[in-house]
């Protein structure tokens, strides 16, 4: 048989031919790997913030609510984009006191569609819980008895119903205002009244903290810092034990309640604050017990 020259070179373009169809192939799964691989990457990310923002929404209402919470998860899901998500709440500390939301979405193919993919469906999971307070951040300095009917009443702790919180006495020369910074002795007028206006902004932990002695309620910063918060929330600490007197007064803070303020009187010795206690959603540390609850919550999400 003679090897013929033109035939020859015919067998190995056709040969190179072919190598090139299934290079062209390759190359085109990695372009679609490549694209589309990062654009299925982004989808998953945006899905995962969606999931991110219900959770944490729908999260502001537990433990109490799982209706409300629910049905803030799905507004949020919606406006950011996302498909009506799946629900779910569980218990760790207080009953449904975390929530999980599961989102998807259909993700186009571009390049992959030569390879026969025209979708993919990207999920992602996001879960936050409802915590009690071990800490709290911008608390006000007045204490509430942890006695007061509105907290440990039938049923209570009760939300949204007219009250007083009487500031009164406790011990000599002990009128309620508590040292939140944990300091001992006096605080001026000033700082109080900035941390009415503001909140303290520390950390407040749990255990015994000193009164600042004296009445505080004439006219000045306090009641300028009183008048300037009616309509809005604040945040008291609660105190179960009381020991000591005079400088050396103290209080044992055990927990933390909203208080919405609608009003005040003041009258030196004998003042009154006026409002409502409020389930509250505060920045500060979470707390794994489940004792002294009073409805202020810090929100998170759950890795």
């Amino acid at each position: 048989m003679t090897w013929n020259r033109r035939n020859g070179l015919r067998s190995e373009l056709g040969q190179m031919t072919a190598i090139m169809a299934v290079s062209i192939v390759a190359l085109c799964a990695m372009g679609a790997f490549v694209v589309d691989a990062g654009s299925w990457f982004r989808a998953h990310r945006a899905t995962q913030s969606v999931a991110d923002s219900a959770a944490l929404a729908g999260a502001q209402k537990l433990p109490a609510d799982t209706g409300t919470a629910q049905a803030l998860a799905n507004a949020y899901a919606a406006k950011n984009g996302g498909d009506p998500p799946s629900i779910t709440f569980s218990t760790h500390t207080f009953p449904n006191d975390t929530i999980t939301v599961s989102s998807q979405r259909v993700a186009p193919g571009f390049l992959s569609r030569v390879l026969g993919i025209a979708s993919v469906t990207v999920k992602a999971d996001a879960t936050a819980r409802a915590w009690n307070l071990a800490s709290a951040k911008y608390a006000a300095p007045f204490a509430v008895d942890r006695q007061h009917p509105m907290l440990a009443g039938p049923g209570c702790p009760c939300f949204n119903q007219p009250t007083n919180l009487d500031l009164q006495k406790t011990g000599p020369g002990a009128f309620r205002v508590v040292n939140i910074d944990g300091t001992h002795g006096g605080i001026g007028q000033q700082t109080l009244g900035d941390w009415i206006t503001n909140g303290y902004g520390g950390y407040m932990g749990l255990g015994w903290f000193y009164s600042d002695p004296g009445a505080k309620f004439n006219p000045g910063p306090i009641d300028d810092a009183l008048q300037a918060r009616i309509g809005s929330e604040l945040l008291f600490p609660v105190y179960d034990a009381v020991r000591a007197q005079g400088a050396g007064f103290e209080y044992r803070i055990v927990g933390w309640v909203g208080f919405r303020l609608t009003g005040f009187v003041g009258h030196g010795n004998h003042s009154e604050l006026l409002g409502s206690f409020t389930s509250v959603v505060w920045e500060g540390v979470p707390s794994e017990s489940g004792n002294d609850f009073f409805g202020a919550t810090v929100v998170k999400l759950v890795s």
